[in-house]
């Protein structure tokens, strides 16, 4: 079953009543392969700096099921090991139903997307203090493709106490 809104979420929205605003914004992630992981920090806490919350929460959401959003260190041989553990833990050759015509529509034979997704999640949340995002030394934002290549919509939204 489609999930489908009445009216299709702006590419940017804002509210604001008093001291406390919402803002929000559609960030697009363009993926060349397969399974890869793409380091969204930067893009991210640009976009905190500009909403103007000085203390207040960040949520970011994949709009997709294959698409997922963690936190993680960003390293080149953590990130080989992410994909070779999820490689491990959800075979893509195995059998699913999901795959099979005879119990799914779905064509794309992604069964194992779907899984990996689920184990890494489609969402985070995150504090904003003095206007910008609290992370860790090591910690980054990271969207993990699981069913590409292709061009991926995080949703990004601010709520707090702005300037």
């Amino acid at each position: 079953m489609v999930t489908v809104r009445e009216t299709p979420v702006a590419k940017t929205t804002s509210a604001s009543a008093g001291g406390f605003a919402v803002v929000a914004e559609t960030i697009e992630v363009d993926t060349t392969e397969r399974t890869e992981l793409v380091d969204l920090t930067d893009t991210v806490m640009a976009f905190v700096r500009r909403s103007g919350i000085q203390e207040g929460l960040l949520s970011l959401w994949s709009m997709h099921t294959t698409c997922t959003v963690f936190i993680n260190e960003s390293q080149q041989a953590l990130e080989a090991d992410i994909l070779t553990f999820l490689e491990d833990v959800v075979a893509r050759k195995k059998y699913y139903r999901h795959n099979d015509p005879n119990h799914s529509d779905c064509d794309r034979q992604n069964a194992d997307s779907h899984l990996r997704a689920m184990l890494l999640g489609h969402s985070v949340t995150m504090q904003i203090s003095g206007g910008e995002l609290v992370v860790g030394q090591w910690q980054r934002v990271l969207c993990g493709e699981m069913d590409g290549p292709r061009t991926r919509t995080i949703r990004a939204q601010v709520m707090g106490i702005s300037k």
